[in-house]
């Protein structure tokens, strides 16, 4: 597989890539090919949260994480 270095990345980009991971529970690295499989429409990642609530179609709640620790623990997959 091949590798890529990003040289003078901004720090302000740098950080905003480091939220995004965290939110989406993936490392720098994953995200960052999570953004580039999506931009050139390639991704098969899992959509994250964020994602996912902008494709419902139905109900007015968004997608949280609450919501779906509420569903693992009452017992859905």
């Amino acid at each position: 597989m091949a590798s890529l270095m990003i040289r003078d990345l901004p720090v302000d980009l740098h950080e905003r890539l480091k939220e995004r991971a965290k939110a989406n529970r993936r490392s720098l690295n994953k995200e960052a090919l999570v953004i580039l499989e999506d931009a050139l429409g390639c991704g098969p990642w899992p959509p994250s949260i964020e994602e996912i609530d902008t494709l419902r179609i139905r109900g007015a709640r968004p997608l949280t994480q609450e919501i779906l620790d509420e569903a693992r623990e009452s017992g859905r997959p």
